[in-house]
């Protein structure tokens, strides 16, 4: 008899883990996906480009319904199987019409929800996040009646954000609390390359700026950005682009120990042997993730334990940012601000756009920042995760590994 295996959330860590699997144990499990969109799995991290213009929603579907009656794997897709209940003691899940499957494994994929900023106005009409295909629908339907965007969050999805809709159209202002882009990925010289390239792009920016409230007309609709300072921008259209948090509630009412997010061992298990999780609801060893490299190691891992083969844990290494911007090459990873006892070396060359930074510390590359030439980034990024002892080849580390090959 194949043993019930259901999975909560039908995103990229969670049918990631199921596609493992497959591999793995095909015949192991009888598989029952709940998916709060009415959609098969799609690429989340793609939906700039659509955005922008360079992909369609078709171009971005991973496995489509055909895929998981191929595959034997019953989905519940749609806001009325969003899954409202876990029953630990019976090993129930519950929808919210009604819908109940019965399990010997969980898989909890509930990923992220958008942080809102506890300003006035930000339940009215035309403020939304930006994290799904709903979201993205919602922002081409305003770029081809409106004009006037405001993005809050200078980071990676606020500016994807701001450049689709500039691409679309629509006046965009940036607004954010630091001054610098990126200031969690970029130092200040390479986050203000990226400003100067993105103004010349068509995007406006509102730097280190404290927001106040957000007004709108009498039928509830935004109509301006207010500062602290007392200025103001008209809006039509306001984006919240300003982090994620780990959607965690339906395991907390579970009773699961969560902390930031779902706590989980390195087998991906929570404190219920029965029950693991993936993705961004999860918290492993202090850490929450965001990016979708880890989510996918999650997934092997994962999988290999649902398999039963049992021999992997999963280990958290420092994940690399990149920018979906097309025409736009930044690359950074680990510490690239270091501390006192740390040694920087610095390349910059204003006329071709290029700058880039590697953080030393104990004979080891730490941290880099690379803007406008990012070729040597996976190397780097290998020498950092190895902790490679660099002390020969520091003097010509930052010409890249060809020259140091040469």
């Amino acid at each position: 008899m194949k043993k019930r295996l259901v999975v909560i959330g039908n995103g990229m860590a969670g049918m990631r883990t199921v596609e493992e699997l497959l591999t793995a144990a095909p015949d192991k499990y009888r598989i029952t996906v709940f998916g709060a969109e009415p959609y098969g799995n799609y690429n989340r991290i793609m939906l700039s480009s659509v955005l922008c213009g360079e992909k369609t929603i078709e171009d971005i579907v991973i496995n489509d319904r055909q895929w998981y009656i191929d595959n034997g794997i019953t989905l519940h897709a749609g806001e009325a199987k969003t899954v409202v209940c876990i029953d630990r003691k019976k090993r129930d899940v519950y929808a919210q019409d009604g819908t109940v499957a019965s399990y010997d494994r969980l898989l909890i994929a509930t990923g992220s929800k958008a942080v809102i900023p506890d300003v006035p106005g930000n339940n009215l009409e035309g403020v939304i996040s930006f994290r799904d295909i709903f979201d993205v629908n919602k922002m081409l339907g305003y770029s081809r009646s409106h004009k006037k965007a405001v993005v809050l969050g200078g980071g990676l999805l606020g500016l994807e954000a701001a450049n689709g809709l500039v691409l679309r159209g629509m006046d965009v202002t940036v607004i954010h609390n630091n001054e610098v882009l990126l200031n969690r990925q970029m130092d200040k010289p390479a986050g203000k390359m990226l400003q100067t390239e993105l103004e010349k792009r068509g995007l406006k920016f509102r730097m280190s700026a404290k927001l106040k409230q957000l007004t709108g007309d009498q039928q509830g609709h935004i109509t301006a950005v207010c500062f602290e300072d007392g200025s103001q921008l008209d809006c039509d259209l306001f984006i919240m682009a300003i982090g994620v948090r780990p959607n965690m509630a339906l395991a907390q009412e579970a009773g699961l120990y969560c902390e930031r997010g779902i706590v989980v061992n390195d087998t991906l298990q929570s404190y219920d042997p029965s029950i693991y999780a993936v993705g961004e609801c999860i918290q492993h060893r202090g850490d929450t993730f965001g990016l979708v490299a880890p989510l996918f190691e999650q997934a092997m891992v994962c999988a290999n334990h649902l398999s039963a083969h049992g021999a992997a844990e999963y280990v958290t290494l420092p994940t690399a940012t990149k920018l979906k911007v097309t025409g736009i090459n930044l690359f950074s990873v680990g510490d690239f601000q270091g501390d006192e006892h740390a040694e920087r070396i610095c390349f910059t060359d204003p006329a071709s756009g290029i700058y880039k930074k590697l953080v030393i510390k104990s004979d080891k590359l730490i941290g880099a920042v690379l803007y406008g030439d990012t070729a040597d980034g996976s190397w780097y990024q290998q020498l950092l995760e190895k902790e490679e002892n660099i002390s020969d080849l520091r003097d010509m580390l930052i010409f890249g590994k060809a020259y140091v090959g040469g």
